[in-house]
């Protein structure tokens, strides 16, 4: 990619995120701070959480806490670094005590995903978890689709995993996320043939 492209669709995500700071579209933004994605804006891979939680709002970035420890730990399972990534959240406020999203909260702060998702241009994305999930293919529990691609159009695939948080609450999930970022690697691997 040209310099220039690249520094233009980095300018829009800085301009991005200077919208976000000043929309108040959400009745989260009343009680949190804003924060939206990161890494590599020219990325082939965007991972997509729910929301942000405490340390996400405090810090003002996305995957940050325990669970973002743990999603470092999964990329470097298959040989990828945050910044060779984008990562985001579908809710862009963190909900008040870490609770589930709600349909309303999703909603509102979905244009935002819209347009980090028309900048990024990724080939993959990876909702982790169903809050994420639900935006792509709602008919498609997380339990069901984790782990398997699914086919958007000829240039977008989607691989539904686990939230990173469902394995430090549910240690039994940890080789299920280990095992489905292999698939992914696979995937990708299966890609570049």
């Amino acid at each position: 990619m040209k310099t220039g492209m690249l520094r233009s669709m980095i300018m829009t995500l800085e301009n991005l995120q200077t919208e976000l700071k000043a929309w108040k579209g959400c009745a989260l933004s009343k009680t949190s701070n804003p924060v939206l994605g990161e890494g590599n804006p020219d990325a082939d891979i965007m991972f997509i959480g729910e929301a942000p939680g405490q340390k996400e709002d405090e810090l003002r970035r996305p995957f940050v806490g325990a669970a973002g420890k743990f999603l470092d730990e999964l990329l470097a399972s298959i040989g990828l670094k945050r910044e060779e990534v984008y990562i985001s959240n579908v809710v862009k406020y963190r909900p008040p005590d870490n609770r589930d999203p709600t349909d309303e909260e999703k909603e509102q702060c979905m244009p935002w995903l819209q347009l980090e998702i028309r900048i990024v241009q990724p080939k993959i994305i990876v909702p982790l978890g169903r809050h994420a999930l639900g935006h792509f293919f709602p008919k498609l529990g997380i339990t069901h689709g984790h782990g398997k691609p699914q086919k958007m159009n000829e240039s977008l695939t989607v691989f539904p995993i686990y939230h990173p948080a469902a394995a430090l609450h549910n240690g039994g999930l940890r080789q299920t996320l280990l095992d489905d970022f292999a698939a992914l690697k696979e995937h990708l691997d299966s890609q570049h043939r």
